[in-house]
């Protein structure tokens, strides 16, 4: 008496697929939230609202005496000016854009809405080990 079995198919292994090229991935989505959170940080130290120490780990030395220069001034020229004591508020990053330039160097725009208009910001972060750190930064 002979036995027939059916025999198992192959086991087929999955196939990895590549990602489409329109999609980001998730290195590129880990510094668009780092730009976002440091662009935010930054309209909202121009606006007197957060502490510039905040920052001092992300940004370059040179960054961080500008910014800390430009938000006297904005205090200074919101204090002589008649009308809202507080230039700026309420903040929101409405759109954020990166572009990796080498695996250490990234550059960004970002858009800020405010009441009553936007500003533009553009930086340029490096990574040194391993953390991100703006070398410039433009606020508009």
């Amino acid at each position: 008496m002979s036995v027939v079995t059916a025999g198992r198919p192959p086991i087929r292994q999955r196939a990895q697929r590549a990602a489409p090229s329109g999609t980001k991935s998730s290195a590129d989505t880990d510094i668009r939230l780092v730009v976002r959170s440091i662009a935010q940080a930054a309209v909202e130290v121009l606006a007197g609202t957060r502490p510039l120490a905040q920052l001092s780990g992300s940004l370059h030395p040179d960054c961080y005496l500008a910014l800390q220069h430009r938000a006297v001034l904005t205090r200074k020229h919101a204090a002589r000016s008649k009308g809202n004591p507080q230039p700026h508020l309420s903040p929101m990053v409405r759109s954020v854009r990166a572009c990796s330039i080498s695996e250490s160097i990234c550059e960004a725009s970002i858009v800020v809405a405010e009441e009553g208009r936007c500003r533009a910001v553009a930086m340029r972060l490096e990574r040194t080990d391993g953390v991100w750190q703006v070398t410039v930064l433009e606020i508009g």
